[in-house]
């Protein structure tokens, strides 16, 4: 008998579901839709009859939330479509029909997320519906910006990252060079909304500020994660230290200056200046950061102290100063090698780049030498002319052209002496080419051309006595060309 009942229940669920599928057949909507907060959703509700007995008298669309129901839409033929839950005109038909009951909600807001049923009243099934979800997304607003931080031992937050009202809930991470951590939390807005905030932890130092660290949200309508970059902030006491004493401050020296060099966050705003003593010299002046000393006296051999201020605190340096009865050689000493090494480089480099100058030009000058050497002589002699003097010449150039080859040849009034050896004519001179064996040997052929074509030369030789020249008069041959 409990087997019967079984299989009877068993029965009746499987005919609810062919019953339920038949319907849905003819009720079509879609299972989700999503929209975001301030676009519109689009509702999709469509009845095809399977048959024209199947009459539809009115569409309902029923939200239901939290195991509450309430109408948004209705459709009666002959009136108008009413919106019970909604005056502002966010939500309508797109088509006023008992067919088509597909619904618009503009302007989405978290409210409107929930169950949509879409209900058709048929004739003679009763009422067949079909269901939506309608889930709403919210893009979050995305911040990220520095902690304020003071120089520390303890670890403490030093950069935040918000990414609010967003949903579903973002993720939230870090990127960064410095060692550090990060951690964080969600609240849940009113509206259904989550803003989740994430901090970003490490023991900060001087070092840290100004650093860069990213924050990176990662949610659902984000294409991609968005990157936040935050430099950092850290607040730390000031960094002092004293410059300008060169350990060569002596008596009489003029114009010392020691400088106060200070960093900080926030930035130095008082600068002081002391002694051990308390007092300052009388030959000193303080320029804010700077001590400035006009003349150098035996009242500055001390030390000095700058203390610099800050929001975060006071710090101060000190500087011994000696003051000597000379000045220090030694560091002139090398500033002068210094210098002296660079003159001595300029002048070695002058001297290299003349020699190469200098040698260039003998070589040029050698080649145009050897070309010179290599051509023909540059001087040629002129033809030897008469003498207009000469009567004989002049009045008898016939018989001048008669003379016989070899014929001696005298200057008028001048007698030649018997007694004296005979001379050597013009051509017979020796030359400078010539050598004592050459002109041991006699003529050559080429002196006995010379003689033929040269007879004038030998006018020109001079006896010994009145108007004969002390010494001969030698010629180079090369001069005959």
């Amino acid at each position: 008998m409990g087997a019967r009942r079984s299989l009877c229940a068993a029965g009746s669920r499987v005919l609810c579901c062919l019953l339920s599928a038949a319907q849905a057949q003819r009720v079509k909507v879609r299972a989700e839709v999503t929209g975001y907060v301030g676009d519109e959703a689009k509702l999709q509700c469509l009845f095809a009859a399977t048959s024209p007995d199947i009459k539809v008298s009115q569409v309902t669309w029923i939200k239901e939330t939290g195991g509450k129901k309430q109408n948004v839409a209705v459709y009666l033929p002959g009136h108008e479509p009413n919106f019970p839950s909604e005056n502002s005109g966010r939500i309508r038909f797109v088509n006023v029909s008992l067919q088509d009951a597909t619904l618009v909600i503009q302007s989405l807001r978290m409210s409107d997320e929930g169950t949509y049923v879409c209900e058709f009243a048929t004739y003679p099934n009763g009422n067949e519906d079909g269901v939506t979800r309608l889930s709403i997304l919210a893009r979050p607003t995305n911040t990220a910006q520095p902690c304020r931080a003071v120089a520390g031992n303890t670890t403490s937050p030093v950069a935040v990252c918000t990414s609010a009202n967003g949903k579903p809930p973002a993720l939230i991470s870090w990127s960064s060079p410095l060692p550090g951590t990060f951690n964080a939390s969600e609240v849940t807005n009113a509206d259904g909304t989550v803003t989740v905030t994430s901090h970003f932890n490490m023991v900060p130092t001087a070092g840290a500020d100004r650093q860069q660290v990213t924050c990176l949200v990662s949610q659902r309508t984000l294409a991609q994660p968005e990157a936040l970059p935050v430099t950092l902030a850290v607040q730390y006491p000031p960094q002092v230290t004293i410059e300008g004493y060169d350990d060569n401050w002596y008596l009489s020296r003029g114009e010392a200056v020691l400088t106060c060099v200070a960093t900080g966050n926030p930035k130095p705003t008082q600068f002081s200046w002391s002694t051990p003593s308390g007092s300052l010299p009388p030959t000193v002046q303080v320029q804010d950061e700077r001590l400035v000393v006009h003349s150098v006296d035996m009242a500055v051999n001390t030390t000095f102290i700058c203390g610099v201020t800050n929001a975060v605190g006071t710090v101060r340096a000190e500087q011994h100063v000696l003051v000597r009865a000379h000045p220090n050689m030694a560091g002139a000493g090398t500033t002068g090698g210094i210098i002296g090494g660079i003159i001595a480089a300029i002048v070695a480099v002058a001297v290299v780049v003349t020699a190469v100058l200098i040698f260039r030009q003998q070589q040029k000058n050698q080649t145009e030498q050897d070309e010179e050497m290599d051509g023909p002589p540059a001087y040629k002699p002129p033809p030897p002319q008469k003498k207009i003097e000469d009567p004989e010449l002049v009045s008898n150039p016939s018989e001048a052209e008669n003379i016989p080859l070899k014929a001696p040849y005298c200057e008028p009034g001048i007698v030649a002496d018997s007694t004296e050896p005979d001379l050597p004519r013009y051509h017979e001179l020796p030359t400078l080419e010539d050598k004592e064996p050459a002109a041991m040997l006699g003529p050559s052929l080429e002196d006995e051309y010379l003689d033929q074509i040269n007879p004038i030369y030998d006018a020109l030789s001079f006896a010994s006595g009145e108007g004969a020249p002390e010494q001969g008069f030698i010629m180079s041959r090369a001069l005959y060309v």
